[in-house]
């Protein structure tokens, strides 16, 4: 039975580093270090920060993370190159849920699998839990980010990013997106191959635009968040392998079906101790609808699976503080359930 869990733990990690060390961590870790080390930091603060308007700010953040094709994992070094480039904390939280949790690529699948009414309701209920994890993280957190991070007193404005090194970025969330969701079909060589092409051409450009001192202050923001994320979502990988291993199929049938709370906050549970990437929880939750999975449970389990995973807390909580980590993932396993119970008792019907 040891030799069964470390075995299911061995192989989540190989399929994990095999299927997305380089297609996706490695743009993920550079595009972090790159909006840290280029985006301007005082307009960061205009539309993200303390000072600005809080729920313009919530809101901008929702909108943009629609276009992050991310998984709960890969989205952490966005979200965490955002909150040390000055936005609040209420901004990289609805960061961190919104892009794994209801990405645009995400909610067309779920609409070709579930149909129109699951991924309406999987947007409302989305964000709806985005603004209230950014209330409540701005309520909780917001004194001790005034005290360490004072805003700047006076803003001079200027353009967000310039010009080649925004160039350099899109270079970067080229190479994160197209191995991945352009090429959805055929063998794994070729998402590596096209990854290799347009890392190479980043390369070239950055070389060829950036001085040596730009280059090396992206590389050292980089390897702060490889250094301080990678061994954690490796661990935390491994624990979920063990964990898959433990859980019985004939189980979860005969406990999410309905629309019961308890129904929902297994379903809850289930999705934020899981590691899916995004987009593999529509045809999971596919196949146990078609098992007698109620509706309710189904939508809390499709937004907190991409939303949230047991690696995602670890590295949040190295991140970001172990209270932080605490308040976020509980107020999502709160939310997941409640919005899970909502939706199959009055939405979808028992």
């Amino acid at each position: 039975m040891v030799n069964e869990l470390l075995l299911g733990g061995l192989n989540a990690l190989r399929e994990y580093i095999a299927a997305h060390v380089l297609t996706c961590l490695v743009p993920a870790f550079l595009l972090a270090g790159g909006i840290v080390s280029f985006v301007s930091r005082e307009i960061i603060l205009d539309y993200l920060g303390e000072q600005a308007n809080r729920w313009k700010s919530f809101m901008f953040a929702a909108g943009a993370s629609f276009f992050v094709a991310a998984c709960s994992c890969t989205v952490i070094p966005v979200a965490s190159g955002l909150y040390y480039g000055g936005a609040s904390v209420g901004a990289a939280f609805i960061v961190l849920w919104v892009a794994p949790a209801t990405n645009i690529l995400a909610l067309v699948y779920t609409s070709t699998l579930l149909g129109a009414g699951m991924v309406t309701s999987r947007i409302v209920a989305a964000l709806t839990i985005a603004m209230v994890v950014g209330w409540v993280m701005s309520a909780a957190f917001r004194p001790e980010r005034k005290l360490s991070n004072p805003p700047p007193t006076a803003v001079t404005r200027g353009p967000i990013i310039a010009r080649e090194r925004a160039v350099l970025l899109g270079l970067v969330l080229l190479s994160l997106l197209a191995p991945n969701y352009v090429i959805r079909t055929g063998p794994y060589l070729q998402k590596v191959i096209v990854w290799a092409v347009l890392t190479a051409i980043l390369s070239v450009y950055a070389a060829r635009r950036l001085s040596r001192t730009e280059i090396g202050m992206w590389l050292r923001e980089t390897w702060w968040f490889v250094r301080v994320i990678f061994p954690l979502l490796l661990m935390g990988v491994f624990v979920v392998g063990v964990i898959g291993k433990l859980l019985r199929e004939e189980w979860i049938r005969a406990w999410l079906g309905g629309s019961s709370l308890r129904a929902s906050f297994l379903a809850t549970l289930i999705g934020a101790v899981s590691y899916f990437a995004t987009m593999t929880e529509a045809p999971f939750v596919h196949t146990l609808l078609k098992l007698g999975m109620g509706k309710g449970p189904a939508l809390a389990l499709l937004l907190t699976g991409p939303g949230l995973s047991l690696p995602n807390w670890l590295a949040i909580a190295r991140v970001f503080g172990i209270r932080k980590a605490a308040v976020y993932v509980g107020t999502i396993l709160v939310l997941g359930t409640v919005v899970g119970w909502l939706f199959g008792n009055f939405v979808f019907g028992r």
